[in-house]
């Protein structure tokens, strides 16, 4: 197998994302994701949410609070980059299945591609991670599992729902991981169509993970944000608002937070 310096990368992002350095008797046990609307712009991450670095030999994206427009957002810098910002928690995906949050690409990442290991770079990506037992699953994949833990001295999780936003494939489609596929992209959304504005996105994850896994996924164990572009080695600018996860009545009750107006709206 081939190690590229992409997979390293993901690997890192996944392995903090996914708390995997913590004993089980340290794991938090956070039930919601602190909203970034609730911080000052220029302040500390509100809660949960620590910034992690896949590398000292990658250069890390850049994650600040602002104040875009009345509401505390956070945006993303990333120039041939890659790092992120992850919240730990402890969620049944059969009690709160429906993950929402509000993005916004004013640009999508010219030559990017997740179906290619080369291009495999994204503006926004929300990851969620999965516990399980391992040792149920094939021997292909506990392979893979022992050879990042003896490279990294950790362990991946069980499994991994990684939702993007893509250039080409279309809405819904699921992309496995070219190195693994116990990680699985779902394009959340794609094309230029509906860049430069904010997004509300909706995903039910527990039907997410049946199709892109083929089973019942386990507890949630992290949320986290990522934006990247180390394999095209260009620019982008994200902003990403409120995440959270909420029963299928809530979802059909309440909102986040509103938008935050675009500058000069009325």
């Amino acid at each position: 197998m081939k190690w590229s310096a992409g997979l390293f990368g993901l690997l890192g992002a996944l392995l903090l994302g996914g708390c995997a350095s913590l004993p089980e008797a340290e794991r938090p046990t956070a039930r919601t994701v602190a909203a970034f609307s609730l911080a000052q712009p220029n302040g500390d991450l509100p809660g949960g949410w620590k910034p992690w670095r896949l590398s000292k030999l990658k250069r890390p994206t850049s994650y600040e609070l602002v104040d875009y427009n009345g509401v505390v957002v956070i945006k993303a810098m990333s120039a041939a980059s890659a790092s992120g910002l992850a919240h730990p928690l402890d969620l049944d995906p059969r009690q709160t299945p429906i993950l929402q949050w509000r993005w916004k690409v004013p640009r999508l990442i010219e030559g990017a591609n997740n179906a290619r290991r080369n291009a495999e770079d994204a503006p926004v990506r929300l990851v969620v991670s999965f516990e399980g037992d391992i040792s149920a699953l094939p021997l292909e994949d506990r392979l893979f599992f022992d050879r990042v833990r003896a490279i990294t001295g950790h362990q991946l999780p069980y499994a991994t729902l990684m939702y993007i936003w893509e250039n080409q494939a279309p809405q819904g489609t699921v992309i496995p991981n070219p190195h693994t596929e116990r990680i699985q992209m779902i394009v959340a959304e794609s094309g230029s169509a509906r860049t430069g504005a904010w997004k509300l996105e909706a995903r039910n994850v527990y039907e997410d993970y049946k199709r892109a896994f083929g089973g019942s996924p386990g507890r949630i164990k992290a949320i986290s944000i990522m934006t990247d572009t180390d394999n095209t080695g260009a620019t982008a600018e994200a902003y990403y608002g409120d995440i959270a996860f909420m029963t299928v009545a809530e979802h059909q009750r309440i909102s986040l937070a509103p938008a935050p107006p675009e500058p000069g709206a009325r």
